[in-house]
Formats: structure tokens, sequence, C-alpha cells
């Protein structure tokens, strides 16, 4: 626009010049008109940004000064056709047009200008709660056309709004529980606002574990027999409770031989991986029945009871109740303690705290390691020597194994250096007890013994340490996996004296268990033989009687196939009497570990003894699994893991091995290689 400025008045100083007499000049002068029409085309963006595009226009003009007309004071100058841009807040404005001719003349004229912006449409809030903290609410906010919020939490009086911008979100932490009511007000940089409101309602349940550390909870106790419990300051913190506060009970004279106090639970006793309970108590006295009860919050006929006997006086210890037994498909909200149950009240306090969900203080173990079969593949790292399968260096006290691994943590090893290898067609995903265990040897005590579990991307891991307790002996360590999360672990890593660099100590691991139901394999079971084939040629012994393929004695329940193995046991037959066949192929011992059988029994408690033999019989393994039904299908499972590496292509079953024949008749089919 400045090009046609100074064009224009190179083209006005010609024709000035062209003129012959000063009197052309003022004559031409005189005939150029001031100008007219003056007026602005305003162009208001619809995002409620505020911007303006205004085009001034006049007759006869040659430039424009336009005054916005807001607080500023500002104008900026236009040529013919320009087009300027100014912000405004919305409102009402003068905006001044000062149209000049080309003779310097000047007119102005003043056009109003209205700015609104559009309010705030589709407003949607989303409001959360923290995961790990239950006074946290999280808030976020959208909307059209709107350019930031207001955010009440409402818990102040006269509450300063939190600004909340776009795609930000805000948080605020309630300082006690209670009904809230969140209001969040769009604004679209006018006046329009949109608002929404919701009632929150922030809650602190009682839960499991009962700590009774928690200031916010309520601690409400529903006593009854007289006894009076009440949460007070720890009498005693020493032992396995150092912590402040603790759940008293006073059992007066006179009070019940059932009084007790129960604490009712905002959710039910969630014992799906847990099935036991466990409760710091301190008596006075040792001896006497401390019962644990739980019930449902409205039918007090479904409930679930177990009574432990304490140990000690006048010192904390840990009671863990064994509630596998009860119905727990049922909920159980409430938990009820009895102190000296049976026995009338005689002015005695009792202590109680950490009520919680445990491991199990025994149960079963599966074995998924123990260095007698198959040898795993080692990896090592951090520089330590070697991880190797050698001879047990000392054979006796809870180790008696042939075989353990050699760990030896070289000098110069880091402090992280370690070892791993994978498991055979199997995961650990822990069930019922989360708690893995090994042997270990060491030469000095005090060492740490980290476990460590990997799923197989380890994406998903979890460790614990423990310390060695034995000095050139055998022990037993148990690694509490119950914080571990769900996943199918198939890597085991195993440091010694972690966090320490090497020093050239040898140390040895043997026999890893995990807790029952914690072994899942990665492959389907394989059919070894279900007789429902082309039958084996068996070679009967001890003076039995031949085995033969009969119709299935009971075709029903977890066996329903049509034909099985008959083997009588022939009265006078020798107690070691039985009968094989042999496979084509050697069993697959890489990929199994178990061998599954399906047997029918006329007796529980006989030994069903099954044993692998090599083609010429130099290499033998056997196992023995005793019946427990009468008269019906059971399947028994044969562990061979231990079993040395072989060829094995023989079977032989021997029933109610021991004991000379009575002419009694047994069943077995489904013979399967399994984990």
């Amino acid at each position: 626009m400045k090009i046609l400025k100074y064009t224009l008045s190179f083209l006005f100083a010609a024709f000035l010049a062209a003129c012959a007499t000063n009197d052309d000049i003022f004559e031409v002068v005189e005939n150029i008109t001031a100008p007219s029409n003056i007026n602005a085309v305003f162009s208001i963006s619809q995002d409620n940004s505020g911007l303006v595009s205004i085009t001034p226009n006049a007759d006869g003009a040659t430039s424009f000064d336009v005054f916005f007309g807001d607080s500023s004071g500002e104008y900026e100058t236009a040529a013919i056709g320009e087009t300027l841009s100014r912000i405004y807040a919305e409102g009402s404005y003068d905006v001044r047009i000062v149209a000049k001719s080309l003779s310097g003349e000047t007119v102005e004229a003043i056009q109003p200008l209205v700015v609104s912006f559009r309010p705030p449409e589709n407003l949607e809030v989303t409001i959360s709660f923290d995961p790990t903290n239950n006074f946290l609410v999280n808030v976020t906010a959208s909307a059209d056309y709107a350019t930031s919020f207001d955010v009440y939490f409402g818990d102040e009086v006269n509450e300063v709004a939190t600004a909340l911008m776009i795609d930000e979100t805000v948080s605020n932490t309630y300082a006690a529980v209670g009904d809230y009511l969140i209001r969040v007000v769009a604004l679209s940089g006018g006046e329009a606002t949109l608002e929404y409101s919701e009632t929150i309602t922030i809650l602190n349940p009682l839960l499991l574990p009962l700590d009774f550390e928690d200031p916010t909870l309520n601690y409400a106790f529903t006593d009854f027999g007289n006894v009076v419990s009440t949460v007070v300051a720890n009498p005693d913190q020493s032992g396995v409770n150092t912590s402040a506060t603790v759940g008293q009970s006073f059992k007066p004279v006179g009070a019940e031989v059932w009084g007790g106090s129960f604490l009712s639970l905002d959710e039910p006793i969630d014992f799906t991986s847990l099935q036991n309970i466990a409760v710091k108590v301190w008596s006075p006295v040792s001896g006497i029945t401390v019962k644990l009860k739980l019930e449902n919050a409205t039918n007090p006929d479904i409930f679930a009871e177990v009574d432990l006997v304490n140990g000690l006086a006048n010192e904390w210890e840990t009671l863990t109740y064994d509630f596998s037994s009860a119905d727990l498909s049922q909920e159980y909200h409430k938990v009820v303690i009895f102190f000296d149950f049976g026995n009338a009240g005689n002015d005695s306090t009792y202590y109680f705290d950490d009520i919680n969900l445990a491991q199990s203080t025994g149960g079963t173990f599966e074995m998924f390691q123990n260095f007698e079969g198959l040898v795993p593949t080692f990896t090592d790292f951090g520089n330590i020597g070697a991880t190797e399968v050698v001879s047990n260096p000392l054979i006796g006290g809870v180790n008696t194994t042939s075989n353990t691994a050699q760990f030896i943590k070289a000098a110069g090893a880091e402090v992280w250096g370690g070892t791993f290898f994978e498991l055979n067609n199997q995961v650990i995903e822990f069930a019922g007890s989360k708690q893995l265990r090994l042997k270990s040897y060491s030469p000095v005590a005090g060492k740490v013994v980290k476990l460590k579990l990997e799923n197989e991307d380890a994406s998903i891991t979890h460790e614990v340490d423990m310390l060695t307790t034995a000095v050139n002996a055998w022990e037993e360590i148990t690694f509490d996996f119950i914080d571990a999360p769900n996943a199918q672990y198939n890597r085991v890593v195993v440091f010694y004296d972690f966090g320490n660099p090497g020093d050239d100590t040898v140390y040895y691991f043997d026999e890893m268990e995990v807790g029952e139901g914690g072994l899942v394999s990665t492959v389907p079971a394989l059919m070894v033989e279900n007789f429902d084939g082309t039958p084996p040629v068996f070679l009967a012994f001890g003076n039995i009687e031949d085995t033969t393929i009969e119709a299935n004695p009971n075709a029903s329940g977890i066996n329903p196939t049509a034909l099985s193995a008959s083997q009588v046991k022939t009265a006078g037959s020798e107690v070691w009497a039985g009968a094989f066949f042999e496979v084509p192929t050697p069993l697959d011992f890489n990929s199994y570990n178990k061998i599954s059988a399906m047997v029918y029994s006329p007796t529980a408690g006989a030994v069903v003894k099954l044993k692998l033999e090599n083609a010429d019989a130099s290499i033998v393994y056997e196992v023995d699994v005793t019946s427990s039904v009468t008269d019906d299908w059971e399947e028994l499972i044969y562990d061979f893991s231990a079993a040395p590496a072989a060829d094995y292509t023989r079977i032989v079953f021997f029933f109610d091995f021991g004991n000379p024949g009575d002419g009694s008749n047994y069943y077995i089919d489904e013979i399967q290689l399994t984990n």
C-alpha cells in the first residue's frame, strides 16, 4: 500500500508541474472534494479470540487513520483498500475513522463495533479419585468455545477458584471424609459461561489390613458380653510389633465367656489369593484361646471361625488363622475377636493389631528345579564365576540330594552380580500361597540372598531379599512374594551377597519350590496310552494274572472312556507283583516331568507304584503314590523330575505294592506325560 501512496504523490506532483500557471494549480486543488460516505466493514472472528478485521471506506479519500476505540487510545493508518486487524475483549466500542483527501483535508466518522463471544457449549467434566489416596480428587474438563475453566472443590468457605486450562488437570486433597459439591465453570473470554456441578463423597473405607494407625478412620467397635474394646497407644513397642497404636480388649470380672468385639468392614474380605488371616496379639498369660470369627454383614448364620491358643505371655506374637476350609464363596464383613474364649472375665487386658490376609504358615510346595534331571542353562552376569551343577558338598540335614547348583561370586564381581535360568515348559503363576523357597548353603551368615522373578519380556518383575543364617550347613529359606504383581513368571534370578563386590566366596542352592498351585504347565499333557486303540503287549510277573483290556468299570466322572487296563492281583502273588508294557518312542522328559494316570482301586490306602526303565533296564526310576478313593476313579500324579536322564521306554506298574495278592481287581487308564 505504501507503493500506491508514493505513486499517487508522484502523479499528483507531475500533474501540478504540467499546469502552466499557479492559477491552474489552485484551480485543480480547489476542485478536489472532501472525503464523504465514510464507513468501515467489520469482520468479527467467531472463535472467541476477539479478532476483528477493519476495512475503512470513503469517497474521495486517499488514506485513513483508524482509532480503535479501546482503552489503549491507539490508532493505525490504512491506505485505500487496506484491512487492519485488532484483538478486542468482549464489549461495545466506538471506532473513529479519519479519512484524508488528496489535498490533505480530513473528515471523520464514528462507527459502533459490538464484540460478543459465543457462550461455551458441550461442557464435559471428568472427576476421578486417585487409586492410592482416598482423599485426592483429579478434575479435567473440555468445552467448545471455552478458553479456560474455574474449578471450585467445595471444601472452603469463600473459596477462590482454581484455574484449569485446556488439556490440563487440577487436583485437590480433602482434609476429611464427607460430601463435597464440585463446580466447574467454563469461561469463553466474555460474560457468557457454562457450569457443571457434581456432589462427590470422600470415603476412607475400613478395610483389611486393620492397623489402627489412620486417624481419619472410624474404628467403631461393637462390643458384646460386657467386653470393651478401644484404640490405644501400644503399651509394648517391641518384638514383632513396634507400631504406635493398637486395639485394646478389656474383659472385666463378670464378662461372659463368649464376650468379644467386632469391626464392620466397608467391603467384604477378598480371599481370592490368600485364605489366612494373621493377627498380632498380646496377652498377660499364655495358653488362652483367641477366637477369630468372620460374619456376613446381614446374615449372622453365615460365618466362619477358627480357634488358636497363644504361646507367649507379656509379649507380642503373630497368630495365623487358616480359613481355607471355610465357605469362601460367601461375603464376610465383620471381623470378631474373642480373648480367653470359654472363660468368664477376670479384669484382664489384651491387645491386638495388624489384622490382615496372610500367607499360609504350612501348606505344600511344588518343586520346579532340583538339578537332578534336566540341567537348566545358566546365564551369569556381573562378572561372577560360572554357575554350574555339581555334587552336593554336604549331603545331610535338610538336603540329601545328590546334585546342587554352585554359585561363585568371583573376586571383582559386581555388587549386583548373579545368575538366572528359565523354566522349561512351565511358568510360576502364584495361587494360594505366594511363596518361594530354596535350600541354601553359605560359608557365612548374614549374606543377602536375593531371589527375583521375571516374566517373558522382563516387563513385570519382583524380587525379595532374605539373609543366610547357617554357616557351612544347608538351610531352607522362604521368600514371601505376597506383593508380587500377577503375572506368568518364567525366569528365576539368584543373587548371593547382593550389595557387595565379589570375594571368591562359593555358595550353593538347591530344591527350588513354589507354593501349592503356583506352578503352571505351558504345554498340554501328552497321552502315552489310553487303551482305546491297539492294546500294548503286557508282561506280568510275580505270579499274577495277565493284564487285560476290559470295559471301564465306571465310565463316568473324571474317566468316561470306554476301555481300561485290568489287573487282578492273584491271591498268593508276590508283594512285588506287577506288569509292564513298552512304548515305541522314549518318554519326553525334556518337555515334561510328571506322569498322570487314572487309577481305580477297590480299597483306599493301597500303594500304586509306577516304575520307568530304559531298554536294557540299566537305568530305572520309580515313584510311589497311595490311592485315596474306594471303588472309583482318581487321578494319581507321579513326579519324575528327579529321574536320571535316560531314554525310558518301559512302563511298569504295581498295585498294592508291599502286600501279597488277595484277588483284588485294579484298573489303570489315561497314562499321560504332564507338568
